[in-house]
Order: structure tokens, then sequence, then C-alpha cells
């Protein structure tokens, strides 16, 4: 005889139940410093800022050294005696002429055409991201970490309508914002979401770097200036740091770095200590952090903005930290990202408008780092940089681009393009080594790296 069950005893799957939805005005993805200058400042300007970071401060993060153009920016948050207080007086660049030990090349940023600040700092950037993220909260922003942004829902009009998260434990989470700022470094959220992200067609390089005690600082008033050593097959960097620490690294051609064999550190330092002036520096240098190696990072997004939404820093784009310039592009976007988010919520009639003159503002002055970053390395910039000249303030406008005014002084953007033009000359008068030049650069952006780098996904 068969045994009835009745249907009401068999329990039924149940659906998890939906996240709730937090409504917010501003939705920031990314806790660095450019989105935790854009979250202040939108807080400050009365509307309700939600932030999450997917990690947790303080963390590890490169990108220690500051620019003269980012003190306005901190004294505007409120927070540059803090930076002081954490920070290397950096009152310049040493560019050490190539293969020789003893002669260096200095630009002080005190040189520079009209300079706002003469100065900046080298920082740790767990301690900076740190104070950025207090600052942020004590600014009333809802500044949440361990939380990772995992996709976004936009509306028939093509605006962001939901974000769905997740916190560490696991649990769902969900915010209706009415604007988006992605600020997600690397992770690039909205440019892989997208489908925007895009690797660079004119520059590839890889870079392997540590922290170090006990490396030789510069004498005098210039020991806290960044070291910029080319080298066969890239650059190299001395960033001193609080407490001792040295951050040492160096850039390289991709199929320098792709000759590595064995461990990474035995790597960095065959590539440190063949160059001697920077193995000069380190014969009593110990090693403190672990070896870092990060690839195929020049990238940039086909586009900046959207309806409802906005990329700054890293997001946007990266190219090369030679110039140091990715904090500062980063907070100087936020910075600007708060602006439109603020105009666009108050008169949305105002977006397309204020999200163009950011667009071409914040192009301008990439165009500028990048045209630089990408001859860094080729024997006619080698030339220049070896044999500064100030006809024309051609070297001052050079520093005051070190020093990351590229955006608003008139003066300085007209400087730089006659400086183009006496580039050219020179690559005319050394062609044959220029030529070689352009035909490696060429070469390098062909080339594959994959690696244990710290951004997976990059493409």
């Amino acid at each position: 005889m068969s045994e009835r069950v009745e249907m009401s005893a068999i329990p039924t799957p149940t659906s998890p139940a939906p996240a709730p939805v937090c409504e917010t005005d501003v939705l920031v993805i990314g806790g660095g410093p450019a989105g935790t200058t854009t979250a202040t400042l939108l807080a400050r300007k009365g509307w309700k800022v939600t932030l999450l970071e997917k990690s947790a401060h303080p963390r590890f993060h490169i990108g220690e050294s500051l620019l003269p153009m980012n003190l306005p920016i901190l004294e505007r948050l409120g927070v540059l005696e803090q930076v002081r207080g954490i920070g290397v007086f950096k009152p310049g660049a040493d560019f050490p002429l190539q293969g020789d030990a003893e002669r260096t090349n200095v630009f002080h940023f005190s040189r520079a055409i009209d300079p706002k600040f003469t100065h900046a700092y080298q920082v740790k950037r767990e301690d900076f991201d740190q104070l950025l993220f207090k600052h942020a909260l004590a600014n009333g922003v809802d500044a949440r970490e361990h939380v990772t942004v995992e996709r976004m829902e936009l509306g028939d009009d093509g605006r962001p309508s939901l974000v769905h998260a997740r916190a560490a434990d696991g649990s769902a989470l969900a915010f209706r914002p009415r604007y988006v700022v992605d600020a997600s470094g690397r992770d690039t959220f909205l440019g892989s979401k997208l489908k925007l992200k895009a690797k660079n067609d004119l520059h590839q390089s890889a870079a392997i770097f540590s922290h170090f005690r006990g490396v030789t600082r510069r004498p005098g008033p210039d020991a806290g200036n960044i070291t910029v050593e080319r080298f066969a097959h890239g650059w190299m960097w001395l960033i001193p740091l609080p407490d001792d620490v040295m951050s040492v690294g160096a850039v390289c051609w991709p199929e320098y770095i792709r000759q590595r064999r064995g461990d990474n550190e035995t790597f960095l330092m065959q590539t440190l200590l063949g160059t001697p002036s920077v193995s000069k520096r380190m014969q009593h240098a110990d090693r403190v952090g672990p070896v870092h190696v990060t690839g195929n990072y020049s990238y940039t997004c086909r586009r900046m903005t959207g309806p409802g939404w906005v990329m700054v820093g890293d997001a946007f784009a990266f190219v090369d930290p030679v110039f140091s310039s990715g904090v500062y592009l980063g907070m100087n976007s936020g910075e600007q990202a708060a602006d439109v988010v603020d105009g666009a919520l108050r008169d949305p009639s105002q977006e397309p408008r204020l999200q163009q003159a950011m667009d071409a503002r914040l192009r301008r002055g990439l165009k500028h780092f990048s045209w630089f970053i990408y001859r860094f390395n080729t024997p006619v910039m080698e030339h220049l940089f070896a044999n500064p000249r100030n006809d024309w303030q051609l070297e001052s406008a050079v520093i005051s681009m070190l020093a990351g005014d590229v955006f608003d002084n008139r003066v300085v953007l007209r400087k730089l393009r006659l400086f183009r033009l006496v580039y050219a000359m020179t690559a005319v008068q050394l062609a044959p080594q220029a030529l070689r030049g352009w035909w490696q650069r060429r070469r390098q952006v062909r080339q594959a790296f994959a690696g244990d780098t710290l951004q997976a996904g990059n493409p």
C-alpha cells in the first residue's frame, strides 16, 4: 500500500530575501585619494554620500611621491598640516646622468613658472590614504570598508538605477544612487563593466619594487628628493619615506622583465645593483617589505563620463609613474568631479556641459604628461634632460610640468608646446639614435607580460 504524502508537507525552496536598498545621493566606488576627495567635497556641499572601499585601511599602495600641485587640493580639503606631519619634505627631483655615478641634475620646484608651492611631500600611501579616508568620515561621508561592488543596473534612461555590493561577511547590499563616481583605481569598475577599458597602444611597461631601510639619501636640503634614474632597460625610482624607509623600484621594458628567472627579489637586486649610482646608495640597505611585480598597466577608457556617472583617477586612465602624476591626477579629477556631480544634481540640464568641460580639461593635462612619458627613455629626451637650458623659460616650463601645473596655466602650456618643437629639432640632429629609440618604444608596445600583478584583469 503506497503512502500518501500531502503536498503541503513538502518543503519548497525559498529565494533569498532581497537586500534592503539604501537610498543615497552619490555612490563613490573606491576609497583611495580620488574617491575620498570627491566624497568629502560632495558631503560638504550637503549631499548624502556613500563611499565603498573593497579592502580596509591601512593597506599597501604604490604611488608615494606627491607633486606641489597636490598641496592646494590638500589645503582646500583641510588636511595639509596632517600630511606635512606624515610626509618627507620634497623640494625637487633628481635625474642622474645615465652611466655616471657622480653627476646629477636637480630640478627644484622653486624654479617653476609662477609656482604656487615650491615643494611637495613623499608619503607612505597606507598612512596617506587612511588619513584621507578618516577625513571623509569626519566630514559626514558614509564610508564603508570591506564592501565590494559587484554589478550595476541601468534604468531605461541609461542612468545607474541600482548598485549591488557584498560585505565581508557575505551579506548582499544594494544602493540606489542619483549619481555614481567610479574611483575604483586600476580595478576600473565601470571601464570593465561597460567594456570601455583599452590597452594603451602608445606605451607599455612593467614594474618591480620593494621597500628598504639603510639606503643613502641625498645630502643636505635635497635629502627628500625623488631620484629618477635611467638605465638600459627603463628607469628606476628612489623615494625617501619616513622612518628611514626608501621605496625603490624599476619600471622596465616588458621584454626585459620577462627575462627574469628564479625569485623576484634576486631579479630586483640584480637590476638595481647593475646601475652604479643606485648600487652605491644601496650598499647598506636591508629589504623591509615584499617584492611586488606589476605589468600591463598602461590603459585608457574610451569615455570618462556618461548619464549619471563619472570616472576619476586611475579608474579612467593610467600611463606610467615616471613623473609621480598618479595621486595628483586622481585628486585633481576628484575635485572637478565633485563640481560636476553637484552641478548636475542641482540642475540636470547642465550635466552634458559640465561633463564635457571636465573631460576636455583632464584629457588636456593627461596629454601633456603622456607626451613626456612616452618619450622619457628616448635618446632625445635623455639628451635634453642631461643638458638643461632655460632659454625662453623652457626648463622652468618642464619643472612646472614636473610640479603638475599642466591644466590651467596658459604660460606653461605655451612653453611646453615650444619645448616639443625643440624636441623635434633635436631629434633631427640625433636622427640615428632617435630612430632607434622610436623603434624600441614601438616594439615594447607589442610585448605581452603576465605575472603576479597587483591589479588582476588589466588588458
